[in-house]
């Protein structure tokens, strides 16, 4: 895994990084129409996980526009091997990981970004799900755990609308509307030492629930159900 996580941002590239933002935020709120349904519960200063439900490769940048705030996110390190690819991802928040690392040393390098004090996106679902469930066989215990290790709260997202714009299979970007709801806070657990596997599979549990609470009202807002696809 690499071994920097990227430096703080100097004032030249804060000038960049908020120069992106907003461009990328005009784009997707044209396209997208995209309201935005209880930003306040985003914690203003420290660290958190932000856990977006994810249906669509469009999770990532649309989410991103929850808040103005850098939030980090992991990428492959073959990405940062074009420097000026890897100069925009780092700006932007991304963190290289080396393909087919432990998961141990990822999640290790989560918790590093977290103990910066900065915001990361962290999808409990992992790959791309179908349908209007969040499944509790389909979530993953790397958010939970890197929470309760950090001690930082997760936040719970829904985004309604980005599967309809980018169905398997196509390659064109449909202009249709995306909603999306922030969850109220879910506080870390206080933990001493080992984090307990109960303790995160717990955790775990209520991110899920925390999730579904945000998928279904933004389900609900956007007017309509979600596409279902054969797995």
């Amino acid at each position: 895994m690499s071994s920097h996580l990227g430096h703080e941002l100097g004032p030249w590239e804060r000038f960049n990084y908020r120069l992106f933002w907003s461009l990328l935020w005009i784009i997707t709120k044209v396209w997208f129409r995209f309201s935005i349904v209880g930003r306040e519960n985003l914690p203003a200063t420290g660290a958190y996980i932000l856990a977006p439900v994810h249906r669509s490769y469009l999770d990532t940048p649309v989410g991103g526009m929850v808040t103005a705030r850098r939030q980090r996110f992991l990428g492959k390190e073959s990405l940062w091997r074009n420097w000026f690819l890897g100069r925009f991802l780092t700006i932007v928040g991304g963190f290289p990981v080396e393909r087919g690392t432990a998961d141990r040393a990822a999640l290790r390098a989560c918790q590093d970004v977290l103990e910066r004090g900065e915001p990361l996106v962290m999808f409990p679902e992992g790959t791309r799900q179908w349908g209007k469930v969040v499944e509790a066989d389909k979530m993953h215990d790397g958010p939970a755990f890197v929470a309760a290790r950090a001690g930082v709260p997760i936040v719970p997202m829904g985004i309604a609308g980005t599967d309809h714009a980018m169905p398997p299979g196509t390659r064109w970007i449909k202009p249709v509307k995306a909603v999306m709801v922030v969850g109220e806070p879910i506080p870390a657990p206080p933990v001493e030492g080992r984090v307990p596997r109960r303790v995160v599979s717990d955790l775990t549990e209520q991110v899920r629930r925390g999730i579904q609470a945000a998928y279904d009202d933004a389900l609900r807002l956007r007017g309509q159900p979600p596409l279902e696809f054969p797995n």
